[in-house]
């Protein structure tokens, strides 16, 4: 695959991740984080200034800059993303009809909550990315 080509599809798929965390912002089932950090990582590769402008970005740029920097996530954001996945995985055990479907999906919400309540927090000091106490570790 040519350069130009690889550019522009992970400009493009940078772009929806964009979009889709956005949108996530007044979903709640949608969540913002992954999709803005599978966004950094296609815009570090494909186009650099549009990767700064993300990382600098006044509500974004701190998710991905504690990410990036110490591979937390901030503490709101994590007990934000409790209550979804919470919320989401009972709706949707209450849907499914079948018991080993909601046998699954307790399985599944279990590792989720237990792998993303291992992640360290961060407990941000003040608005800006660059103020940040590091705990969990």
């Amino acid at each position: 695959m040519g350069n130009s080509l690889k550019r522009i599809l992970l400009l493009g798929l940078g772009w929806l991740c964009v979009t889709v965390g956005f949108i996530g912002i007044f979903l709640p089932l949608l969540p913002t984080t992954p999709f803005l950090l599978l966004a950094s990582a296609c815009f570090m590769r494909g186009s650099p200034p549009i990767a700064q402008w993300l990382h600098q970005h006044p509500k974004f740029g701190s998710i991905i800059y504690n990410w990036h920097q110490y591979r937390s996530v901030d503490r709101r954001i994590k007990l934000r993303a409790n209550v979804f996945i919470f919320l989401s995985f009972s709706l949707s055990i209450f849907i499914v009809p079948n018991i080993w479907q909601k046998v699954m999906l307790a399985v599944l919400a279990m590792i989720l909550l237990i792998w993303f309540n291992r992640l360290p927090e961060t407990t941000s000091v003040s608005h800006t990315s660059k103020n940040t106490e590091q705990g969990g570790k």
